[in-house]
Parts: structure tokens; C-alpha cells; sequence
């Protein structure tokens, strides 16, 4: 697949700015697109290998993946599933536990067809490991901790903020990253089973949006069953010891990237239980715009075109917002700047036939280091400010942060 046509679709669905369907050519279905250029080279043969950078935090990361299934609704994009099923991953600081094994970047069964989605040829590519260890004890700082909602953007994984959340998770929080089945590329389910995108894609951007929001308040009833001592799985399993007594539901933030972003002010706006919320590049749209929200949000975009002066609809977002409220510009950033797609993307443009133009226009001209910087930096200030009342990164513009701009 061209991981330009799939990137570009992400970008489309979380800009739109009203209602209804997207222009037919704004979102492709992964294996609609052939890409001659995805060979390998000759001399090549060693295997391109991504590892992020570990986390700075005090605490070793710990997670666990999770099967839901929502019987009380049909899958809302592929009629004939039975009900809705999502799958989740919950990082949380750890203790003891570190001779565990860690999860992979991303589940194999899913990296496979998704790597395969993109036209790169069989081995040539290995995602490598989380920092997380499978199923160690909750560890961390004394006493429950705040709990942190985790959005991608469309067609993209909840693999693809694992830097941003394995940080979170590395400095006390917990973390629970979703997969939107359907509208991700690639969701890899218990027993091997792949689920892909629908034939025709994701191209509804109110239904996308309505589909996601209930997906999140999903996952948030199931944590309230956890924290009651039930099993929040379709398939009960067992669970690292102390989860259920690691959840603070009374504090609880939202983070979102691209889609991911605009899912999280549209479930803000439903659902009094998230406290918090933060945007990276993500639009706004539904009943929110004009409503707004009396909670913090964070908005971080990018200069030119994914900015806020080009998006009608973000701008009246922005003007409702009536509680705590920061808008963030970091400058030399693109749309994919903000995620581990900064760090893989140079490492396999080569094999998507990405000429350095192309690649620039993803991830923007922002050194991959200095992205991460942000990503790891800004998200954990917010949920530091407003989940844990402290910290002052968010006060004004910092010298630590050159490239970041701030207004109120």
C-alpha cells in the first residue's frame, strides 16, 4: 500500500469540519492501493529495525492487553460480527516483574498484515519491543493513580503512541490505549484472528466520530467493572496484581492524535467522567464546536496548513472552550510529528518509495529527537497540571522548548 494515501487519510478525517461524508478520494482502503516502488534493494537484505527510545520516568512500565466485547452493540461498520469488539492495552507503572517478557510494538499477527498493507516486502521491516513488561505487578507511587484515555488517529493503532504513553506510564500514570476496530488498519484479536478495514474504508466522518466516542465510553465502563472487582474482559484471563486497586476513576484525562484528538473533545463533551483533555493535531466536529467545553482542554497543531488559522471549525472550538485552555504550535512539526510514526517513518520511506519532499510533509522538518522531547515533555505537564495539580512547564513559553509557541 502507498503509506501516503494512508497517512493523507488520516489527516483528511480529522480536519473535516462539518458533518457527512468525506470527498471519496480523502480515504482509501488499505489494499486498494498497489505501490510498485516497495522492493527491496539490492545489498539490502539486513532488515529495517525500529526501537523506541526507553522511558525517563522512576518506574519500570508494566502492561497487559485486554479483549472487550460490547454485547449490548452490533458492530456498527460489519453488520454480521455479533457485537462490538475492541481490544485495549493498560500500561501502568510497575513493580518487580522486569525479567518478564516485553510486548511487542506491535502484536505480530497485526504487524504482519499491516506491514503487508503497505507493500513492504516480508522481513524487511522488524518493529521490535515495548518497554513494557506482560503482566508484572502494579507498582508506582503510593495510593491509586490518575488514569489516562489513549485515541490514535484513523487507520492508525494504538501502537503508534506507545513513546508518548509508555512515558505517562514510566511517571505514575495508567495508561489505556484503544484500537477503533474497523476504522484501524489492523487489530489482531486472541486466536489469531486480523481485523481491517471494511471494503471502501472509513469514509463517514460523523459516523467515525459517534462510532469512537461510544467506543470510549465503553472502555469506561469496563474499567468501572474492574474497579469493582469484576473482569473487564470478553475472555477473563489473568490480571497483573493490583490493577484493580491502581485505578483512580475519579481522575481520569483523555490524549488523542489526529482523529484521536477530535474523539476525545466529542467524548469530553458526552461524558462528564473525563476530567481533562488534549489534542495533538486533532480537529474538532458534532455538537461540541459550538457547545465547548467548561473542563481543560490542550490544543497542539502544527504551523501552516494543519493549523488552527485554517480550520474553521477548531477556531470555534477554541473560542467555546470555557474552562482551563492552551493552544500549542510547535513549529518545523507535521501532521505525523506526533507519535512513534516520527521515528519509523524516516526508517521506512525508503521502501514506500517516500522521496525526501514526501516525508517532510508527514513528519515535518522537527528533528526526530526534539519531537519525542515534545511528546514526552507537554502531554505528561498537562495531566501532571490537572490530574495531579503540579508542575509549571504549562505557565509560559520555556527555553527547554524554543520551537513551541504559545497562546491562551
Amino acid at each position: 500500500m502507498n503509506r501516503r494515501t494512508l497517512l493523507s487519510s488520516c489527516t483528511a478525517l480529522a480536519a473535516a469540519t462539518a458533518l457527512g461524508p468525506l470527498a471519496p478520494a480523502a480515504v482509501a482502503h488499505p489494499a486498494a492501493v498497489a505501490h510498485p516502488a516497495a522492493v527491496a534493494h539490492p545489498g539490502q537484505e539486513e532488515p529495517v529495525r525500529f526501537q523506541l527510545p526507553a522511558p525517563d520516568g522512576p518506574y519500570p512500565v508494566g502492561t497487559v492487553a485486554l479483549h472487550l466485547a460490547d454485547t449490548a452493540r452490533p458492530d456498527p461498520w460489519v453488520p454480521s460480527r455479533p457485537c462490538r469488539e475492541l481490544m485495549i492495552s493498560i500500561w501502568y507503572p510497575a513493580r518487580g516483574g522486569t525479567a518478564r517478557t516485553t510486548a511487542p510494538w506491535m502484536p505480530a499477527a497485526a504487524a504482519d498484515r499491516y506491514l503487508d498493507l503497505l507493500g513492504v516486502p516480508p522481513g524487511r521491516v522488524h518493529l521490535g519491543n515495548t518497554h513494557g513488561h506482560q503482566g508484572a505487578p502494579v507498582g508506582g507511587p503510593p495510593g491509586p493513580l490518575p488514569v489516562v484515555l489513549y485515541s490514535p488517529g484513523a487507520d492508525a493503532s494504538r501502537s503508534f503512541g506507545t513513546g508518548v504513553v509508555e512515558d505517562l506510564a514510566s511517571h505514575g500514570f495508567l495508561v489505556v490505549t484503544v484500537d477503533h476496530t474497523y476504522d484501524a488498519a489492523a487489530v489482531a484479536f486472541p486466536g489469531g484472528r486480523v481485523e481491517t478495514s471494511p471494503p471502501g474504508g472509513i469514509g463517514d466522518s460523523a459516523k467515525a466520530l459517534a462510532v469512537r466516542t461510544a467506543d470510549i465510553r465503553f472502555v469506561l465502563d469496563r474499567l468501572a467493572v474492574l474497579y469493582s472487582g469484576g473482569h473487564p474482559g470478553a475472555r477473563p484471563a489473568p490480571l497483573p496484581a493490583g490493577l484493580r486497586r491502581a485505578l483512580d476513576l475519579q481522575r481520569v484525562g483523555m490524549l488523542g492524535h489526529s482523529l484521536g484528538g477530535a474523539t476525545t473533545a466529542a467524548t469530553m463533551h458526552t461524558d462528564r467522567r473525563i476530567t481533562a483533555g488534549a489534542s495533538l493535531d486533532g480537529g474538532a466536529a458534532g455538537p461540541v464546536v459550538t457547545a465547548g467545553l467548561d473542563r481543560p482542554f490542550l490544543v497542539v497543531d502544527t504551523p501552516g496548513k494543519g493549523g488552527m488559522d485554517n480550520n474553521p471549525a477548531l477556531r470555534t472550538f477554541w473560542s467555546h472552550l470555557r474552562g482551563w485552555r492552551l493552544h500549542l504550535t510547535v513549529r518545523g512539526a507535521a501532521h505525523q510529528s506526533f507519535g512513534d510514526d516520527e521515528l519509523i517513518l524516516p526508517l521506512i520511506a525508503p521502501l514506500l518509495g517516500m522521496s525526501p519532499p514526501d516525508l517532510e510533509d508527514e513528519v515535518g522538518t522537527i528533528p526526530g529527537h526534539r519531537a519525542q522531547a515534545f511528546q514526552r515533555a507537554y502531554p505528561r505537564a498537562f495531566f501532571d497540571l490537572h490530574l495531579r495539580h503540579r508542575g509549571q512547564l504549562l505557565d509560559g513559553p520555556s527555553p527547554d522548548f524554543p520551537e513551541v509557541a504559545y497562546a491562551r
